[in-house]
């Protein structure tokens, strides 16, 4: 039986857009009860157009942020993310160039400055992988475009964000459980994941004196573009489902791949003041899959 948890295609681009996948990621947070929790607050989401960028964009202005999401170049994914947004009555400003870029990231943060008047909440979301079998595969171009995007965006952003974001303010940070348990065809990506890990502990003990807070989560298993590719036949086509289906009822826990809307709860939880004795913690989400050894 199909999991309507996970897209059953893959695309052969990156980042990929949402538009072709069916069924859709479900990261649209319709079930999502809000507490008013960010009220007057705004957030700067990397890679908010779709996933785990557009739950937590979602997610925050449930609970009454106005949002600011930046992405690459899906234009349509990000148009479909603010007008979700602006659903809810908040406002939204959309701003599309690569993180990997320092003077990007200097402009984006002032942009959403400019247009939303402050900047209380940074979610460093955006990443990328692209999975090769052998070390040997991995050109130098490619180990330094998966840095700069998974990592170097990261201290660009942030290091623009600091000059707005006030004391008590918020850093949530997207890395993934490879960063733990490794992944033999993902080594660059796993690496990148692991930086971000040092990246949160020790930017949370540099922060603590303006009571920053820094964290961040590691998603498992997720059926991204990556994933869906490794379910994919030697020769190309879409996704074996059915195997999809058979690896989340062996090794993940809880039975079922995970979901954008998963790790959205996580990171609204931990930017809002309920998070607010959290600080320097990676939060593993994954079904339990931390517990199974890879398969």
């Amino acid at each position: 039986m199909a999991n309507p948890h996970h897209p059953a295609q893959e695309q052969d681009r990156q980042p990929g857009r949402r538009a072709p996948m069916h069924p859709k990621p479900r990261a649209e947070m319709r079930d999502y009860r809000s507490a008013d929790r960010l009220q007057g607050k705004v957030a700067l989401v990397t890679g908010g157009d779709s996933g785990i960028g557009r739950a937590v964009a979602i997610g925050f202005a449930r609970e009454g942020a106005d949002v600011a999401i930046v992405y690459l170049e899906e234009h349509d994914d990000a148009e479909d993310t603010k007008g979700l947004i602006e659903e809810t009555g908040r406002r939204c400003v959309t701003i599309a160039g690569d993180v990997g870029d320092e003077a990007f990231c200097r402009q984006a943060v002032a942009q959403a400055v400019e247009v939303l008047g402050r900047l209380d909440i940074l979610v460093n979301n955006a990443g990328e992988q692209h999975p090769q079998d052998r070390l040997e595969d991995i050109s130098a171009a490619q180990l330094e475009r998966t840095f700069r995007t998974n990592i170097f965006g990261m201290f660009h952003l942030t290091k623009a964000a600091l000059a707005h974001l006030p004391d008590g303010g918020a850093i949530v940070n997207t890395t993934s459980v490879t960063a733990y348990r490794g992944s033999s065809h993902l080594i660059d990506y796993a690496a990148t994941k692991g930086a971000i890990v040092a990246f949160t502990r020790s930017l949370a003990q540099n922060l603590e004196e303006r009571r920053i807070r820094v964290n961040a989560v590691a998603p498992g298993p997720i059926p991204t573009e990556g994933v869906r590719k490794a379910f994919t036949p030697p020769g190309g086509g879409a996704p074996d489902v059915p195997a999809m289906d058979q690896y989340a009822e062996r090794a993940i826990p809880l039975r079922r791949w995970g979901t954008p809307e998963d790790i959205g709860h996580m990171v609204t939880y931990l930017a809002s003041p309920a998070g607010e004795w959290i600080t320097g913690a990676i939060f593993v989400v994954d079904g339990g899959s931390w517990l199974t050894p890879p398969t």
